[in-house]
């Protein structure tokens, strides 16, 4: 049974868990495997836990969010590239680069560390961040008092600038994640679909890490 907590504190703490776990792998790198494991493990049971408290979620205009996250993968890979092109040293948010190719030898360890790294980037983080941010936060701040009295999706101006700065903020490539949260937040008004936009942030997701595999450029994961 799910304990007795708020629907505010049911949103935050998966969020928050995994913002902290985060930031004790980037003040200790030497960590940083381990950390990110019980990170998604420990995320992706509080959503399992406290999901009684979350928005049912609709899963129409699931093929717009195909789309959607195709565009976001473009866009990510080929704005970052260009920014360290004409400026090389602009300044990005977080710690080292992890390249588990390198930083760990036991192939059995690597692999399962990168299969971990995968699970939690294509199914935990879409879930738990569009929870978080375009469900929760954006309606908070259209409703301060009682979130759930605004609609899922519905626009604000306000939320929209405030939690794609926010999203962004979490995020070491800030700029191309402003772009990819706009794109995000522009899929959420049109559809009212969170399913679409969980959908569309899996995408993206999922073919950066194939990227990143098939590249070698673990700057992007």
């Amino acid at each position: 049974m799910a304990p007795r907590i708020s629907a505010e504190v049911a949103y935050i703490l998966p969020m928050a868990s995994f913002l902290a776990l985060t930031q004790i792998g980037i003040t200790w790198p030497a960590t940083y495997p381990g950390v990110y494991i019980a990170k998604t493990i420990l995320a992706a049971a509080l959503l399992i836990l406290l999901r009684r408290h979350y928005t049912r979620i609709r899963w129409d205009y699931a093929w717009v969010g195909v789309v959607v996250g195709i565009v976001g993968i473009v866009q990510w890979v080929a704005v970052e590239k260009l920014l360290l092109h004409f400026f090389p040293h602009y300044p990005r948010l977080g710690g080292e680069v992890f390249d588990p190719i390198r930083q760990i030898a036991r192939p059995t360890l690597r692999w399962s560390f990168i299969a971990m790294r995968l699970a939690g980037a294509v199914i935990v983080v879409p879930f738990m961040e569009e929870l978080f941010w375009r469900d929760f936060l954006w309606r908070t701040i259209q409703a301060p008092n009682d979130f759930k009295l605004a609609e899922v999706g519905e626009w604000d101006f306000s939320a929209f600038a405030i939690v794609t700065l926010l999203f962004a903020s979490v995020h070491i490539q800030w700029v191309t994640a402003i772009i990819w949260g706009a794109l995000i937040a522009w899929l959420l008004v049109k559809t009212r679909s969170l399913g679409a936009c969980i959908i569309a942030h899996g995408v993206t997701n999922l073919l950066l890490g194939i990227y990143v595999l098939y590249s070698g450029d673990w700057y992007f994961w």
